[in-house]
């Protein structure tokens, strides 16, 4: 994308006035010798450069000489420059885009909003990925996101279990979700989501499709996950937690559906035991789950999730015998 390279280093310049060659090639994350060709490009399109050899030599643009934008206002400014470069846009290849569109506001805000906007950064920082877990190695979402962009029709091969499938598809779009990277695609009528980690090779096409005008990705998705969410909570379990369960159970099922739960659930009985119902997974997944809790839950019904539970605290007790 050496187009937004460009720009990027072009305003770049006029925020800075003056930078060496170094100093650009470590802002823009890219080698020297491309920063020199980037150099003798914009001067070939006819920017104001002069370049000035020697220890304490650089790249300057002529005094006076701007590149103005416009169409922002102040707070959208503050907003764009505060943002740093999320990891996700950089993967996706748009790490320079933005780097670009920093260096853009950067050029034109006064000082007093530059300075805002610096302190807004290091106040505030996203980080997506939950604790304990690094994002995923997507090794195709650069070759997928291309073919988002351009349309273009490809072919994968996806990882399912033990072995492997190919699929011709139509990629939507992509999303980012608690650190994992999916591709929603139609194959045909459906529309499917594919982990991207799960990808192991990836073509795109020459032939390119018609991405439908009323598909919303951020819509189709928040239903998509809720239908998901769903099936998986259509076990009910009944459960009683002692003082201390009530305050573990957010911490080892999904906090929302727990915290629910708890404000249906009734007063505590007489020996300070509160009775809850849930909506979980099959039923070793949710003795699995509940197990964490140990002694301050009793399962009382399914009866499956109340013998896989003994079934498991049994074990546990005969191995650390």
């Amino acid at each position: 994308m050496r187009a937004e390279r460009l720009v990027a280093l072009l305003f770049t310049l006029q925020s800075r006035r003056s930078a060496t060659v170094p100093q650009l090639a470590e802002a823009l994350g890219v080698s020297e010798r491309t920063m020199h060709r980037d150099v003798a490009a914009l001067q070939a399109a006819g920017v104001p450069l002069w370049t000035e050899p020697g220890r304490y030599g650089g790249v300057r643009l002529v005094e006076g000489w701007r590149t103005r934008l416009d169409g922002l206002t102040s707070r959208e400014a503050v907003a764009i420059f505060a943002m740093g470069v999320p990891r996700a846009l950089a993967e996706l290849g748009l790490g320079t885009a933005v780097s670009a569109a920093h260096a853009k506001v950067s050029a034109t805000l006064p000082t007093p909003l530059r300075e805002q906007a610096q302190h807004l950064a290091q106040r505030f920082h996203l980080d997506a990925p939950g604790w304990f877990r690094s994002a995923e190695d997507a090794e195709h979402l650069a070759t997928m996101a291309q073919a988002v962009w351009e349309q273009r029709r490809t072919r994968i091969t996806y990882r399912r279990g033990d072995g492997t499938i190919e699929r011709v598809l139509d990629p939507l779009g992509l999303v980012l979700k608690a650190g994992v990277w999916y591709l929603v695609a139609r194959i045909g009528e459906p529309v499917r989501t594919y982990r991207v980690s799960r990808i192991s090779s990836s073509e795109a096409l020459e032939e390119t499709f018609e991405r439908p005008a009323d598909f919303d990705l951020a819509g189709w998705w928040q239903r998509s996950s809720a239908q998901f969410e769903r099936s998986l909570q259509r076990h009910r379990v009944r459960i009683r937690l002692s003082p201390a369960g009530v305050r573990l159970l957010p911490r080892l099922v999904d906090a929302d559906l727990a915290l629910a739960a708890l404000d249906e659930a009734g007063p505590p009985g007489p020996d300070g035991w509160t009775e809850v119902e849930l909506g979980l997974e099959e039923p070793d997944v949710a003795a699995g789950q509940l197990l964490g809790l140990g002694g301050t839950v009793e399962i009382i019904e399914p009866p499956a999730v109340r013998a896989a539970f003994a079934d498991a605290a049994q074990r546990m007790v005969d191995r650390h015998r």
